[in-house]
């Protein structure tokens, strides 16, 4: 156990998962079971690797696959980047809200035992508030959009289920001839929203019990009569639920700055880690009740990952939605009439390609020196790959000469049915492996079965590329001349 700055969250998981998934073996969920294991294996050799090489001295290292996972705190940059560059064309030039939609603490102790339905209920009464008070002509009487963001955490990671709205101040007149704006730094009064929001909610709440969509476990086994269900949801219908508009954004270019800090968050950041030794975690958190102040809480390592397994979402749920204008089946028409109501000109083309994060290294560690005195000659491959670089599996050109390596002369049964195309790009690929690979960590990894995947034949590695080719293309793009490793190239070894 380490106590140190720089912790990440899959060291704590690699120490204490193991032991934590036989002291949990009949609570744990297949969905939390799977992200366990991805963030423990993610960048590591159980996932495979690419080797970088250097154009100028041949130098090579290894960088290692992500896992990819929505709950990885190191897997969401490229995401988010690529999410945040889509929205950038569809700002407009008005004010922008940010809305917070709660749900007391009873509430949220159902929606831990049937989050699917209870979330899919936070996001349907969350838009039809906003939607049904912003079209009252006595409020706004117009079309918004929005986009609402599901957190199911709190700053001291507990189940606490919110929805954070980012809003355009005003929206396209009922008969859609002219744009109607929100008064400068106000959007809608937030208790008609509470209450609205306080009814819809617990209306489709009773809909889902009477159409026996709840289950109940536990502490909460009794709510599975009806007059104890009943009973439970009394108080609730007269109590205030938290609804909060916080003060305008600056402008629209500041959305995107404060959209990234929302979007593709996960429950903690690797950041706010400080300490793991001794069996407990200290992490960093924010006490709003105190004006933010900054604490450290301390956790056993069991309940850290206790916290933390409670926002794995339920697979297939889609955590951030768009509404309205901002509706995926209708958004470029009614954004372009909204700008044209707007008299503001559409924002120029997106080319579709484009990296959006990374950056070309000038050279590798290796040559930095003596590439420094040639003017920069030195660039790593992924500046600009080739577009067989971009998907080697396909690739059917042999690479260009690479330096001899053991494994290029090492004898494999001949099959006719490994014979085709991709075969015969895997045998290239295999036989780039060299340098300081050779004998190294690339050569155990190239040659040791990935644990937990199953080998695949060219065949279906090939089918399993061209359904990937685009993912794979984005989330490489600032990689260098790409030897992939994975389960196909070790059948080719």
């Amino acid at each position: 156990m380490r106590a140190r700055c720089g912790l990440e969250l899959a060291e704590i998981f690699r120490q204490i998962g193991p032991a934590y998934r036989r002291s949990h073996a009949g609570s744990l969920s297949r969905a939390q079971l799977r992200v366990m294991s991805a963030i423990e294996r993610c960048r590591t050799a159980a996932l495979g690797g690419h080797v970088e090489r250097c154009d100028a001295c041949a130098h090579q290292r290894i960088t290692y696959n992500s896992c990819r996972d929505r709950h990885c705190p190191k897997c969401q940059s490229l995401v988010r980047a690529q999410w945040l560059d889509e929205r950038r064309a569809e700002l407009l030039p008005v004010e922008y809200f940010h809305v917070v939609f709660t749900v007391p603490a009873e509430i949220a102790a159902i929606a831990y035992q049937n989050k699917a339905v209870l979330y899919e209920l936070l996001f349907r009464a969350t838009a039809e508030t906003l939607r049904t008070i912003a079209a009252d002509p006595r409020h706004l009487g117009a079309e918004i959009g929005f986009i609402a963001l599901l957190h199911t955490w709190g700053q001291q990671l507990l189940h606490h289920p919110h929805l954070h709205c980012v809003v355009p101040g005003g929206g396209i007149g009922v008969q859609g001839e002219r744009w109607i704006a929100c008064r400068p730094g106000f959007f809608l009064p937030v208790r008609v929203l509470s209450r609205l929001f306080r009814r819809l909610f617990l209306e489709q709440l009773r809909g889902a019990f009477e159409r026996h969509e709840l289950q109940f476990f536990n502490a909460l086994a009794a709510l599975k009569d009806a007059n104890a269900f009943a009973r439970y949801l009394a108080p609730l219908a007269r109590t205030e639920w938290v609804v909060y508009s916080k003060p305008p954004f600056g402008g629209p270019e500041h959305v995107l700055e404060y959209l990234g800090r929302y979007t593709h968050r996960v429950a903690i950041a690797n950041h706010r880690l400080l300490e793991f030794a001794e069996g407990r975690v200290a992490f960093q958190w924010k006490d709003y009740r105190h004006a933010a102040r900054r604490k450290v809480m301390r956790l056993e390592a069991q309940e850290f990952v206790r916290r933390f397994l409670l926002h794995v979402l339920p697979r297939g749920l889609q955590r951030i939605r768009h509404y309205g204008l901002l509706a995926n089946r209708s958004r470029a028409l009614k954004l372009a009439h909204a700008r044209q109501l707007l008299q503001v000109p559409a924002p120029p083309q997106r080319p579709r390609h484009r990296p959006t994060t990374g950056s070309a290294m000038s050279s590798s560690p290796a040559c930095r020196c003596a590439c420094a005195r040639s003017a920069g000659a030195a660039r790593w491959c992924a500046s600009n790959p080739s577009p067989q670089a971009r998907n080697p599996v396909l690739r059917h050109a042999p690479p260009r000469e690479p330096p001899a390596s053991p494994l290029a002369g090492a004898p494999r049964p001949h099959d006719s049915r490994r014979d085709g195309p991709a075969s015969r790009a895997l045998s290239n690929r295999a036989a780039t492996h060299s340098g300081p690979c050779a004998g190294g960590p690339l050569h155990a990894l190239a040659s040791e079965p990935s644990r937990g995947r199953k080998t695949r034949s060219p065949r279906r590695a090939r089918a399993r590329s061209v359904r990937g080719g685009a993912h794979e293309r984005a989330s490489n793009a600032h990689r260098s001349d790409s030897i992939p490793i994975d389960a196909s190239a070790r059948l080719a070894v």
